[in-house]
């Protein structure tokens, strides 16, 4: 899961569980995510890359770029 890459399709930002949308197993799965760095969101349709994975559905994002 590390390194994957998705869309957000939940906004993603302090005090919120935010969703994003990944492409796994041959198909696009949704997951719960937070921002990895604390004060940082994404807004719907940003590219964001996977830090960090909780098992069963959680993961922790940054930016896609950067």
């Amino acid at each position: 899961m590390v390194g994957l890459r998705g869309k957000v399709t939940g906004r993603v930002g302090p005090g919120l569980v935010g969703e994003v949308m990944v492409m796994v197993r041959g198909g696009s799965e949704a997951f719960l995510a937070y921002p990895v760095t604390p004060g940082e969101s994404f807004e719907v349709g940003q590219l964001i890359t996977i830090v960090e994975y909780q098992a069963p559905r959680t993961v922790y994002v940054q930016s896609a770029f950067g």
